[in-house]
């Protein structure tokens, strides 16, 4: 039976962990945690904050999605918001998901990210 989503992978060219590094640890303060070494040869790095783990692999045709992106929950959205703002990321607000506040950003490799909040009349 299904219990839970393990990790997200998501891609980015080859050689752009540093630039990654600074986007997923600063930017959004996630915590970087090692790869197994078999894996580590490959590229790449991985992430994890709240239980959510983000595995950015390296991949030399990687072309972003539009569409498809991982949808994180936060915290304080406002100021999750204006973290990114000052980190130079665009964030860009949408409110067409009922119950919750929600914006979208781009990873330097151009992933799409999503990034909710519910309403607090939504959780009690």
């Amino acid at each position: 039976m299904l219990v839970a989503v393990d990790h997200v992978q998501l891609a980015a060219l080859p050689g752009t962990e540093d630039t990654l590094r600074g986007f997923y640890a600063d930017a959004l303060g996630m915590t970087e945690i090692p790869k197994p070494p078999v894996l580590a040869a490959r590229g790449g790095c991985w992430f994890e904050a709240g239980g959510v783990q983000l595995h950015l692999g390296a991949d030399p045709g990687h072309r972003p999605s539009p569409k498809a992106h991982p949808g994180l929950r936060v915290t304080g959205i406002d100021a999750f918001a204006a973290r990114l703002a000052s980190h130079g990321v665009e964030v860009t607000w949408d409110d067409n998901l009922p119950g919750h506040r929600r914006f979208y950003a781009q990873d330097p490799a151009g992933n799409r990210l999503e990034f909710l909040e519910p309403d607090a009349e939504t959780e009690g």
